[in-house]
């Protein structure tokens, strides 16, 4: 098949890059960083995610964050919502794009939102209806789309079913998300042929963790498939925090490299994000050196 001329990168890195960090990061360091990411050309930069502190505690300032960027007008800073207190307290915040996560594994399901699968899309549809309400795009999410942690293999039939009630219920995109980054070039063509018999290559993103090295192989297939929306993360940066195991997500750098290299336009300067990448693991290399360093110095 023909490849995409154009690809839309869609930087997760403020959010699914910096999540699982143990030490808090100023919210400062995190509103620098993604400043410094609006410079390079992107047209998608996910902010931050608007969840209870109890469960990730390195997004609690995501109202002082959202509010202290410089937003682009040619930038949309989406941010992540689970519930409609999440929503609201984004509303108040002026987000303007929000996107909401589910899956199909009960099990991670139940791990990572407390609820059951119908309970996760019963408050993704509350959360639709304000956000049509208040004119505020959604973004959907679907987790573990090539595996599960705790339930092992997953059924592409079940992840098409998602996509499209998720589309029904008012996401203009859907991003399928090999959580743990088990996924192979094979699983990926079974996947997509299935999900793409029924639903337009045009609202299907892809969002790949590098786990056993796969990444960009899927991204391949992806591309192969049609696809033209890739979810990426400077330097590597992330991972889930209810799934253990995951490692990063594919490097930003890489896919441009990878997409520049074959003649695909994605408006991003690649020199520019790599001194982002460069800004932001040194900084968090130097917060671990002094978290090993006052270590040593208390032991």
């Amino acid at each position: 098949m023909q490849l995409p001329k154009k690809v839309k990168i869609v930087e997760v890195s403020p959010r699914d890059g910096l999540q699982n960090e143990s030490k808090i990061i100023p919210a400062s360091i995190k509103i620098d960083f993604i400043n410094r990411l609006s410079e390079t050309g992107l047209s998608v930069i996910e902010a931050t995610s608007f969840v209870s502190p109890k469960w990730i505690p390195q997004l609690a300032d995501h109202s002082e964050v959202y509010q202290g960027i410089k937003k682009h007008h040619h930038i949309n800073y989406p941010v992540i919502v689970f519930n409609k207190q999440g929503f609201e307290n984004a509303l108040a915040a002026g987000v303007k794009e929000i996107a909401v996560f589910t899956t199909p594994s009960e099990l991670f399901c139940k791990r990572n939102a407390n609820c059951t699968v119908k309970e996760s899309l019963e408050r993704i549809k509350e959360i639709t209806q304000l956000a049509a309400m208040h004119h505020i795009r959604v973004r959907g999410y679907i987790s573990c789309v090539l595996g599960c942690p705790f339930e092992g293999a997953i059924d592409p039939k079940l992840v098409e079913d998602i996509a499209k009630q998720l589309i029904d219920l008012g996401c203009y995109e859907i991003s399928l998300g090999d959580t743990i980054g088990i996924g192979t070039a094979g699983a990926t063509h079974t996947l997509l042929k299935t999900v793409l018999k029924n639903i337009t290559k045009n609202v299907i993103a892809v969002h790949f963790h590098d786990t056993y090295g796969q990444a960009l192989a899927n991204i391949y297939v992806a591309l192969e498939h049609g696809i033209h929306i890739i979810d990426s993360s400077v330097a590597g940066l992330g991972g889930c925090p209810y799934a253990k195991g995951a490692t990063g997500n594919v490097a930003t750098e890489d896919v441009l490299y990878m997409l520049h290299g074959l003649g695909v336009d994605t408006g991003v300067d690649l020199n520019k994000l790599m001194d982002v990448g460069c800004f932001i693991t040194t900084y968090l290399e130097r917060e671990n050196r002094s978290k090993v360093s006052l270590a040593k110095r208390l032991s």
